[in-house]
């Protein structure tokens, strides 16, 4: 006789998975439903606080509170604590979407609320939903991540056009030219899709990439974006 499939163990977790996902984008959209879009700042958790990229991303959080615009972080160390210390200082919001870790990431201690998350996709989602634009400052694979899923979003229209702004042309000129050259060269991006993105080094510049009106106009839904929050 065939052997039944038993009902024990990561099946029998799988409804209780479910809510517990849930649960967390409700919790997400009710603590954030109060404030207005905001602009994510990306990096890396191990920049060093006498990095000139921690006081770069520092400057650039109290330049986008001054604005009156919500400052969104991880939530943790490095250059996620130096925007929100940014924000906060200057009496901004400071948002950090954290996540639960087998190594715990501790909140950083400039934030003014917070949302700690168990799955990635459901955080991801909070922040593409709550920003009017990215900021990638120099990081690892998880900031790449980050990077890619936003221009991969944009490029298949499953979000509207926003800023995409790579701070940093020394850190980050190795990977566009690759694009170019591998990538695009290659017939698998195409030249506008270069496009959806920007480099930027100086913090006014930086501001202006994300925040200048006709950067954020292009946040305006595609038909097939439209379509795709309908369903």
């Amino acid at each position: 006789m065939p052997v039944q499939p038993s009902i024990s163990g990561p099946s029998a977790e799988q409804p209780w998975r479910i809510l517990r996902i849930m649960n967390e984008f409700v919790e997400g959209f009710d603590e954030l439903s109060s404030v207005s879009p905001g602009v994510s700042c990306f990096g890396s958790a191990r920049a060093k606080r006498n990095s000139s990229q921690y006081r770069l991303a520092r400057r650039v959080g109290q330049l986008i509170a001054a604005r009156g615009v919500p400052v969104i972080t991880g939530g943790g160390p490095g250059i996620m604590e130096a925007a929100s210390r940014g924000a906060f200082e200057r009496g901004g919001v400071s948002i950090g979407l954290n996540i639960s870790l087998p190594e715990e990431q501790k909140p950083n201690p400039y934030l003014t609320r917070q949302v700690t998350f168990r799955y990635f996709f459901a955080r991801k989602y909070m922040f593409l939903y709550h920003s009017m634009a990215f900021l990638i400052f120099p990081g690892g694979f998880g900031t790449a991540d980050e990077l890619f899923e936003a221009l991969t979003l944009i490029q298949t229209e499953r979000s509207p056009r926003f800023p995409v702004v790579l701070v940093g042309s020394a850190y980050w000129r190795g990977l566009v030219d690759w694009m170019k050259h591998s990538m695009r060269a290659s017939g698998y991006i195409g030249p506008q899709d270069m496009e959806l993105m920007r480099m930027a080094d100086e913090p006014e510049e930086i501001i202006e990439a994300a925040l200048a009106p006709s950067a954020v106009a292009v946040k305006r839904p595609t038909r097939r974006s439209r379509a795709a929050k309908r369903m």
